[in-house]
């Protein structure tokens, strides 16, 4: 009866639609390349220090989210039976963490350790006209490290599509949102993972929680300007959360299109003694207290929606 089974099982899997950025590091990756910009990843977005001072590979020493594990059954792709095919990327932050874009004009009120998903050839800019056209699922699973803990207090943009004009298509935040003059902190939504439109509105949230898996696939239409937003814990299929949602802040074309980052943005708190121009600038001016904190992720990927958004185990769902 197992060969009816495994029929069964194949019948009602979908076809994975087609992947056209994978982020998701193999077990032959050399954490090296991460410090020449070699690969899937362009690692300038950082501190002084080399990439590998603030991100890292770890090979078989953790797992990463179950959901693109690769079945030693063919078509039986359940998760007690699956084994990892990619390492979990460690990003942090330090008080080292101060970005020179350009090599100059220093944001000191940032702490950044992002990585910007690139073609092979060409950089983050040549990738775009495959992973931002049409309609696009960009996955990604995020994990907290305990051993490096955040402080809530703190506003953390820690997924997003960043334009020219430095707005998101769509972003994941944690902590408490940055406001001048300051609430009370940490916010009562600090803890949860915000998933945000261009306009900075709330499409989902989900409380975060230590040593599980937060996965997340946000669906852009590029030519009807909308989002739909898909999450899972763990081993769960990623199921959708929001229906489809305008999000017609967008500039249509090529000036609402940019590079695809993950990793940790920290934004300052205000500082009462700076003065209320420079409280403002939260790219140059603000308090970090420059301990180190950090994150983990895995199963970054973007996938075209020809067949369906991928939801685990090669399963695909109607987006």
């Amino acid at each position: 009866m197992l060969w009816l089974l495994l029929l069964v099982v194949a019948a009602s899997a979908v076809l994975a639609t087609p992947v056209v950025y994978d982020g998701r590091v193999p077990f032959s990756f050399p954490e090296a390349s991460l410090d020449t910009s070699t690969g899937p990843f362009l690692t300038v977005v950082k501190g002084t220090e080399s990439a590998t001072h603030y991100s890292s590979v770890l090979g078989h020493t953790k797992r990463p989210t179950p959901l693109w594990d690769k079945s030693p059954i063919p078509f039986l792709p359940l998760p007690i039976f699956t084994v990892p095919t990619e390492q979990v990327i460690s990003m942090r932050i330090d008080n080292t963490s101060v970005f020179f874009p350009g090599g100059n004009n220093p944001q000191f009120g940032f702490r950044r350790t992002e990585l910007l998903a690139q073609a092979e050839e060409g950089g983050p800019t040549a990738l775009l006209p495959d992973i931002e056209e049409g309609v696009t699922a960009f996955h990604f699973s995020i994990q907290l490290d305990e051993r490096f803990p955040l402080n809530y207090d703190h506003e953390y943009q820690i997924v997003f599509i960043e334009t020219s004009d430095g707005s998101h298509v769509f972003g994941v935040q944690l902590g408490s949102p940055f406001t001048n003059p300051p609430g009370p902190l940490p916010a009562p939504n600090a803890h949860s993972f915000k998933v945000l439109d261009h306009s900075l509105n709330v499409l989902f949230s989900a409380p975060s929680s230590p040593r599980s898996w937060h996965n997340f696939a946000v669906l852009v239409d590029w030519d009807n300007l909308t989002l739909k937003v898909y999450y899972s814990k763990d081993g769960a299929p990623l199921k959708p959360v929001t229906g489809t949602i305008p999000n017609l802040s967008v500039s249509p074309g090529g000036p609402g299109k940019g590079e695809f980052h993950f990793g940790i943005l920290k934004l300052p708190l205000v500082d009462p003694n700076d003065s209320p121009s420079d409280q403002g600038d939260v790219v140059h001016h603000g308090i970090q207290e420059g301990s180190t904190e950090g994150l983990f992720y895995s199963g970054v990927f973007v996938e075209k929606v020809t067949k369906g958004v991928s939801t685990g185990y090669g399963k695909t769902i109607r987006p």
